[in-house]
């Protein structure tokens, strides 16, 4: 028994739920960006940065998930 970190059962763990966590992120933030758009086009100039941000934030979960994918398919 060795005090070094065992790589298999880190590995395991996270091709059941990286996925499918940050799909549904994706998905949440796309979705927000998406229902915070006529707030931010009707007020002020400084609301329009909250959709941007959403968006910015769903277009990063899907390139993370993308590289969760290629990864799982490499091994």
């Amino acid at each position: 028994m060795s005090n070094e970190p065992n790589d298999e059962r880190w590995s395991t763990f996270t091709d059941g739920f990286i996925v499918p966590i940050a799909g549904l992120l994706s998905l949440v933030f796309a979705v927000m960006a998406g229902m915070s758009v006529q707030p931010a086009l009707s007020g002020s100039p400084s609301d329009l940065a909250t959709p941007v941000i959403f968006a910015g934030a769903a277009l990063l979960s899907f390139h993370l998930r993308r590289r969760a994918v290629a990864a799982r398919d490499d091994d």
